[in-house]
């Protein structure tokens, strides 16, 4: 064994341990019988890495408390409950133009980083907001539910009216933790995961979804922008129902946008993960069902060459399994936004 030079950083540390990890789950398959095998072993590991789902089963006992009449579309506050002492507030996008009977596609529309659910509906309060929507092109949702789609939005955990600030022990003015953070340690502390407590109310969207007479349970979509396409990255992964999905600016590798830009936060860190594989091999769970990646060439918390590894990654196994045309690597000249061009993927294959 080569003696290393003696080290004391911690980054030099995480490099050495990147890159003499075993990855002994990367997904390398080249036929359909060995990709399957693969993917039960690869979930399997991923959901006991993270903690494992909830264990305590409720009903879903759905509630709307609002309704709002959006022009095309009728919008409803529903509230869901996902474990005995949890409940998850979503908007409910109705479309006005669906026929009585009429069993038509949904989408779970998955928010990032920002003020929740309200944002991917397009709803701000003041100019500032608005303006921050427009910048990224976030109201996703109303486009969807426009565009003739039933579309649930819910609040994650920690965001919109389920947020919570952490201010730092002992300190004077605003000097706060990052809430994502502060989170996952309470998660920890209890042997869960952040990520995955957001992948199962994900989960039960879906649920509910599939309970409506109004919706095509073979016709789910799912989608989202920066964090909201992290967490539909692992929702489509680890659950068949979603038909489709859209992962918008939020594929990488760890290596790049987390060991050296550290740009990720504790609701989007898988934990181990990098034990057994990398975040492109949770993108391989999702064939044979289709998948966009997109990526704007100018995202600096994203860097380009790092999401075209992992698009390449993915791509590479659906073209393995004579599936090229239901895998989309898209890439556009911007940076870190919704290109809009995920509305037409979900519209064809949903």
């Amino acid at each position: 064994m080569t003696r290393m030079k003696r080290n004391i950083s911690l980054d030099v540390y995480f490099e050495y341990l990147y890159s003499h990890r075993d990855d002994y789950l990367t997904c390398t398959t080249e036929d359909e019988r060995a990709f399957h095998a693969w993917r039960g072993q690869f979930r399997a590991v991923l959901e006991h890495s993270m903690g494992g789902y909830p264990t305590e089963r409720v009903d879903l006992d759905p509630l709307v408390t609002e309704t709002h009449d959006d022009g095309p579309y009728v919008r409803q506050r529903l509230l869901l409950r996902t474990e005995p002492a949890m409940n998850v507030p979503c908007w409910l996008l109705l479309p006005k133009d669906r026929r009585p009977g009429e069993r038509g596609p949904a989408v779970l529309a998955l928010h990032g980083h920002g003020n929740g659910r309200d944002d991917v509906c397009g709803l701000a309060p003041d100019e500032p907001r608005a303006a921050n929507i427009r910048l990224h092109n976030y109201d996703y949702a109303r486009g969807l539910a426009k565009a003739g789609f039933i579309v649930i939005a819910p609040d994650h955990r920690g965001f919109g009216e389920r947020k919570v600030g952490y201010e730092h022990w002992g300190a004077e003015g605003h000097d706060r933790r990052d809430p994502c953070n502060v989170l996952l340690l309470k998660s920890l502390l209890f042997g869960k995961n952040l990520l995955l407590l957001n992948v199962w109310d994900a989960m039960k969207c879906v649920d509910y979804l599939v309970s409506r007479d109004d919706v095509n349970a073979t016709r789910i979509g799912a989608c989202g922008l920066s964090y909201g396409g992290t967490l539909t990255l692992f929702a489509a992964a680890l659950d068949d129902r979603i038909a489709a999905a859209v992962v918008s600016c939020a594929m990488s590798t760890f290596k790049e946008y987390g060991l050296r830009l550290s740009n990720f936060c504790g609701s989007q860190t898988p934990a181990a993960l990098l034990r057994f594989g990398e975040l492109a091999d949770v993108g391989c769970c999702i064939a044979p069902r289709p998948l966009m990646v997109e990526s704007g060439t100018q995202d600096s918390g994203f860097p380009i060459e790092a999401a075209r590894e992992g698009a390449r990654h993915i791509g590479r196994l659906y073209r393995a399994l004579g599936l090229a045309d239901r895998f989309v690597g898209h890439e556009f000249e911007g940076g870190h936004v919704w290109s809009g061009a995920g509305e037409a993927f979900l519209a064809r294959w949903l």
